[in-house]
């Protein structure tokens, strides 16, 4: 295979060509070479005599030390998400995309910091906030996604880092990140952005402004439900520091693992393309829908954080909401147990469709649930994780699920 200037070329091009070095696909050597990169499981790597031992470098990538600095296959996944995400020196990996969010916290943050968490956040990212960083002496406070000057006042001389998720994962808020990012960085703060929901395809977080960008490889990367690894992308400030303190705390992904991400990442783009073109198309039949009171869809034209969308993002997902007009908990379950072409369950990203309740009233501390405009009783949400089925078929099953809502509110 010719060389190629891999910065002019297209999205799908990319990912189909990162991270498959020639000295790991054999195409330096062999003749006959392989598409993926091999496997390698291998705790021990040997030398050949004391003289290399000696002299091999002990924390460098793509050299081999010992099976818990990685091998090829994880280093061919970190090199192809770094390729992807603009400004980024390196990319760190996790077992999941919770031991990526506090990996890089645990190495911005030391005892007596200030973290100040975006109200949306996922639910495991403020149970830390409440447990874990909590334990190590660190205070989080929380912020309105939506009120970039309540979050400047609420910047004190032992605020240290802001954690933002863009858009959140349950109600699908979009902030400003630029923005934020300029009032952090004014006032020396490090920026954290859980990017899972668009990705550095539908969103280059580095260059918005974030220092550390994480991603949920669990979702769009693996894509088929049935592996779990997470990932940090920084610049030069940021990337070393995270590898330390990932190698500190013994963190280490499988190689086999690490294959299959390789492999979802290949056509992570077409899934996303697909996903995000059926979610648009139902998230304007449910603004229809008389039985829906708001979607919560930023691609959607009128929709809560469209304008910043249009404004920073070049793509989406097929990750939304709805919520209810009216109508009972109980009846919200019965809506979601009628779906028949929906599963329920925690995650989203994969082939399948997914539906799960969306209650974030009790766990906001500083932003409002229902959000402004919706009536009181406009409180149950339902979260949709689009698919690669038939978005005809999809919308049917709405359809019907919605007129068992109504016989249940």
């Amino acid at each position: 295979m010719a060389e190629h200037d891999s910065e002019n070329l297209g999205t799908g091009t990319r990912l189909v060509g990162v991270g498959r070095r020639a000295e790991w696909t054999g195409t330096a050597d062999h003749p006959g070479a392989v598409v993926n990169p091999p496997v390698f499981r291998a705790s021990t790597h040997l030398y050949p005599d004391m003289a290399a031992l000696r002299a091999h470098p002990a924390n460098e990538d793509g050299k081999f030390y010992y099976g818990r600095r990685g091998a090829p296959t994880q280093w061919a996944l970190a090199e192809a998400l770094t390729a992807l995400e603009p400004g980024a020196e390196g990319t760190v990996l996790y077992p999941s995309g919770v031991a990526a969010i506090m990996g890089a916290l645990l190495t911005v943050l030391r005892p007596g910091d200030v973290l100040l968490m975006i109200d949306n956040a996922y639910e495991p990212s403020r149970a830390m906030g409440r447990g874990l960083l909590k334990d190590f002496g660190v205070e989080t406070r929380w912020f309105d996604a939506g009120d970039p000057a309540a979050f400047e006042a609420a910047i004190c001389p032992r605020t240290k880092a802001v954690l933002l998720e863009s858009p959140g994962s349950l109600t699908i808020e979009v902030c400003d990140v630029p923005s934020l990012s300029a009032i952090a960085k004014a006032r020396g703060l490090t920026v954290v952005l859980d990017n899972t929901w668009a990705s550095p395809l539908g969103f280059p977080a580095l260059e918005r402004g974030a220092d550390i960008a994480i991603m949920s490889l669990t979702k769009h990367v693996g894509g088929h439900s049935d592996v779990m690894m997470g990932s940090a992308s920084a610049g030069p400030e940021w990337h070393r520091k995270l590898r330390v303190r990932a190698q500190g705390l013994g963190n280490v992904v499988s190689p086999d693992d690490a294959a299959l991400m390789l492999r979802g990442l290949r056509t992570m783009g077409l899934r996303l393309a697909q996903e995000t073109t059926s979610a648009l198309a139902i998230a304007q039949w449910l603004e229809g829908r008389p039985e829906v009171a708001k979607v919560l869809c930023p691609m959607l034209p009128g929709s809560p954080g469209h304008d910043l969308w249009e404004r920073d993002f070049t793509g989406g997902c097929g990750l939304f909401s709805f919520v209810l007009k009216g109508g009972t908990s109980a009846a919200r379950d019965a809506l979601i147990d009628a779906l028949a072409l929906f599963g329920i369950g925690f995650s989203w990203g994969g082939f399948e469709s997914l539906a799960t309740p969306v209650d974030p009233a009790p766990i906001r501390t500083a932003s409002p649930w229902p959000l402004p405009g919706l009536d009181e009783g406009d409180r149950f949400g339902v979260r949709l994780s689009i698919g690669l089925e038939d978005t005809a078929d999809l919308i049917a099953d709405l359809e019907r699920a919605l007129g068992v809502w109504s016989e249940a509110a």
